[in-house]
């Protein structure tokens, strides 16, 4: 399958910070790459190369064959962008707005009005059209953001925490449209810090720290990296508590937590489900729920990278 998206060695500083080191990326035609990484990792920097919006100190990248720094003009004829922040122009309407993007992309006035309302109308947005965008809800407005970045087609679309601060229902939505449009053939590279956001959605994910990639594969992969599952007994009777913590903790390998009446451990060993079965009826503990987890991409995460989202802050004016 030929890649929408190639990098090779992309390095960026800015000042003493070291924002991308030897990144190398690989997104094949018409599936979704999530980058995932804490704070200041570098994910936005390589967007922001990959979109030809940053000059690389070093390394190569290309998208659909055409090399980001010495055929950047026909690069940007080919991709869409959507930011971290909503960008449509709050004073115009929601069809102002699409009717204005396609009219600077040098669509002809009525085949730029026919997109708009194509886009209004997949959207969820034709009852709205109208309207000035800054009465949108937040949702609203980002599905109309992620329309103007699809007015001119584009082959390839880069999606830079596009869900951040929206509401369950609307990150739903915005899902539903993303896995729309990878159907339609689209190739998708998303930056993320909602790891069940890339678990939904990503055919492949690469984990950055310290702008390297650290790891990368498909979900069920980088699961099964961990070599645990986690473990997780409830007994009825929250009496029974200290001796499920020691039943658990003799089987385990590391020791249990506590979590209101829950115990939870992780195991490499399948096995010892059954073990623990057997030690509890021994003990004659009912229990209230007793499972051994898939091993979650927060985990994972964690696993990878010794944090969840939290990392050192880069210099102010410093991309992410």
């Amino acid at each position: 399958m030929q890649n929408a998206v190639l990098a090779e060695g992309l390095a960026m500083r800015f000042g003493e910070t070291r924002a991308l080191d030897g990144v190398d990326l690989a997104v094949p035609s018409g599936t979704v790459l999530g980058l995932l990484g804490p704070n200041g990792a570098g994910k936005t920097t390589a967007v922001r190369i990959l979109t030809t919006l940053l000059r690389p100190d070093a390394g190569r990248a290309e998208v659909c064959g055409y090399d980001v720094v010495r055929e950047a003009h026909q690069v940007r004829q080919l991709i869409g962008l959507t930011g971290q922040y909503a960008s449509v122009d709050e004073m115009l309407t929601g069809t102002e707005n699409l009717l204005l993007i396609g009219r600077l992309l040098g669509l002809t006035r009525p085949l730029a009005k026919r997109r708009a309302r194509e886009l209004l109308e997949r959207f969820g947005l034709a009852d709205a059209a109208g309207r000035a965008a800054k009465t949108y809800s937040g949702g609203m407005r980002r599905r109309l953001d992620l329309a103007a970045s699809l007015v001119a087609s584009p082959r390839v679309l880069f999606l830079d925490e596009p869900t951040t601060g929206l509401d369950p229902r609307s990150r739903l939505d915005l899902w539903q449209i993303i896995r729309d449009l990878v159907a339609d053939g689209v190739t998708v590279l998303l930056t993320t810090q909602y790891l069940d956001e890339a678990d939904q959605l990503a055919s492949r994910i690469a984990v950055v720290d310290h702008g390297r990639v650290i790891a990368e594969g498909t979900p069920a992969e980088l699961k099964a990296r961990t070599g645990a599952q986690p473990l997780v007994v409830r007994p009825a009777d929250p009496a029974d508590l200290p001796t499920v913590l020691r039943i658990v903790g003799d089987l385990s390998d590391t020791a249990p937590a506590v979590e209101g009446t829950v115990v939870t451990a992780t195991v490499a060993d399948p096995a010892v489900l059954p073990a623990v079965v057997r030690r509890l009826d021994d003990a004659n503990v009912l229990v209230a729920e007793l499972a051994l987890r898939d091993v979650s991409l927060d985990e994972v995460f964690l696993a990878l990278t010794g944090q969840r989202t939290a990392a050192p802050a880069l210099p102010e004016g410093v991309p992410a």
